[in-house]
């Protein structure tokens, strides 16, 4: 079942639009104060935007157009109105990561992904909310974004602002980052597709860190071509991330089809239902009849046995330890200015021994070890996003380790941490809504560089389904 031209503009496919802007059927100017508009008369209410660049917006536009008009597409990229989440530097606008001791910081250059994208033709509407430093809490400085599907429901952690600007139609595509699942979390409370990347594929560089060797810069779209799209024009190797990877991007939008014969899909029952929400596991296993039909080997398989405290444990300090170092030019001299849960953590970092964060990486390199022997049997994993999304109070989003305790409680990390850990791909897709109409995603969890199978296994889902084509109503 393929695009469809039913939706309001806002809410279509970055492909979709992309087409219509290349065949003249509308063009980036307008396209582009559509979204100003909308965003206008709906982001007061969701607070997904930090900063509206609205005027820079309208003048790549306007460069966009003159392009095309003049024969010189540069590719599907070309002219879309997208969003990038306020941890990616872009030069002369803040980026203020969530944090009011970064409330007044201007870049004088533009992260690798952002300029990407500029040089792909992407118009830039702004800058989207998030936690505090990307963590897990946000500061009371800072508006916390509103899930779309119902003000009552929990937004997704850091890449929370662009799981909503996504969902809402703000934007035809966002940039997230996961460093324990915070592309994935969002998309899965959101209702969108989330790609995090291979780690090392995408660059780092001038996205504001939270920890350095868990890092991921991923896409948040409303389709899994548009995530391929995405993926393809931010990722490739940079020199000034020592972390990049050289291996060649695959070009993944142009070769997916419908067609998954052989491609063998891990399941681990127990690994896909203990704890989970039995709605969220039924809607599962319909994914699983859907993608057998379409020719896919379901494998059974074993993966490790994780708790999600265990892993958060593992997880935790490194995340801490990094985090300290990160910020060790504003903590602990302005210490005050940090909000409670993100300054615990700061505190937990600065508590660390360098042999505390060597014991840590031991256990992560022993999870990772046996994450990555599980998911080398097959071409994915079949599992949840993270759980399904919840309702959660405002208040409590603003509090500390102790006080978000309840809120942390939901998180699945046996579903997102390893693949943090390990460094390796996986995205999210919808699969389905809940009796009272909140969203539900699926998971595939892929080895090193599988960003090629994962896209066509997700994509011959969703073009087999049409959960992608319900949108929440404002």
């Amino acid at each position: 079942m393929g695009e469809s031209h039913s939706d309001p503009i806002h809410y279509r496919s970055l492909c979709s639009v992309a087409d219509a802007i290349h065949d003249g059927q509308i063009s980036p100017v307008e396209l582009t104060e559509k979204l100003l508009s909308r965003i206008g008369s709906i982001d007061g209410q969701l607070m997904s935007y930090a900063t509206v660049m609205a005027e820079q917006a309208r003048e790549s536009a306007r460069e966009a157009e003159q392009e095309i008009e003049a024969g010189n597409y540069r590719g599907p990229l070309h002219g879309v109105p997208i969003a990038v989440k306020d941890l990616c530097f872009t030069a002369g606008t803040p980026t203020m990561g969530g944090l009011k001791v970064l409330s007044d910081f201007v870049p004088g250059y533009d992260a690798t992904v952002v300029r990407k994208l500029r040089e792909a033709g992407a118009v830039i509407l702004g800058k989207l909310n998030l936690t505090e430093g990307a963590l897990s809490g946000y500061h009371r400085d800072f508006p916390i974004p509103v899930n779309p599907w119902g003000e009552n429901l929990w937004a997704g952690v850091s890449s929370s602002g662009s799981g909503v600007a996504t969902a809402a139609g703000l934007c035809f595509a966002s940039l997230g980052t996961d460093t324990g699942g915070s592309i994935r979390y969002p998309a899965m409370a959101n209702g969108v597709v989330g790609l995090k990347p291979t780690y090392g594929r995408v660059s780092r560089y001038g996205v504001l860190e939270l920890a350095a060797s868990l890092d991921h810069v991923g896409p948040m779209t409303r389709s899994v071509k548009d995530a391929a799209i995405v993926f393809e024009a931010i990722a490739g190797f940079d020199d000034n991330d020592p972390s990049s990877l050289r291996d060649s991007i695959p070009k993944i939008a142009d070769s997916l089809t419908d067609e998954i014969t052989g491609l063998r899909i891990g399941v681990d029952e127990h690994y896909l239902s203990n704890g989970s929400n039995p709605a969220l596991v039924d809607a599962i296993h319909e994914v699983i009849e859907v993608l057998r039909k379409l020719g896919a080997e379901i494998v059974a398989l074993t993966m490790p046995r994780s708790d999600p405290m265990e892993l958060r444990n593992a997880w935790l300090p490194i995340c801490a330890y990094e985090a300290h170092k990160a910020h060790s030019a504003t903590y602990p001299s302005r210490a005050d200015e940090y909000g409670g849960y993100f300054g615990d953590a700061l505190r937990m970092g600065a508590a660390m021994s360098a042999q505390d964060y060597a014991n840590s990486t031991k256990l992560r390199q022993k999870i990772s070890e046996q994450y990555e022997s599980a998911l080398e049997e097959v071409d994915a994993v079949i599992c949840p996003s993270g759980g399904s999304v919840f309702a959660v109070e405002k208040e409590v989003q603003y509090g500390n380790m102790e006080g978000l305790r309840s809120v942390i409680q939901n998180f699945q990390g046996q579903f997102t941490i390893p693949a943090d850990l390990a460094g390796t791909p996986a995205i999210t897709v919808p699969c389905g809504f809940s009796d009272e109409g909140s969203p539900y995603t699926v998971q595939f969890l892929g080895s090193r560089l599988s960003e090629l199978s994962l896209c066509r296994i997700a994509h011959a889902y969703e073009r087999a389904t049409q959960w992608h084509h319900r949108h929440p109503t404002i």
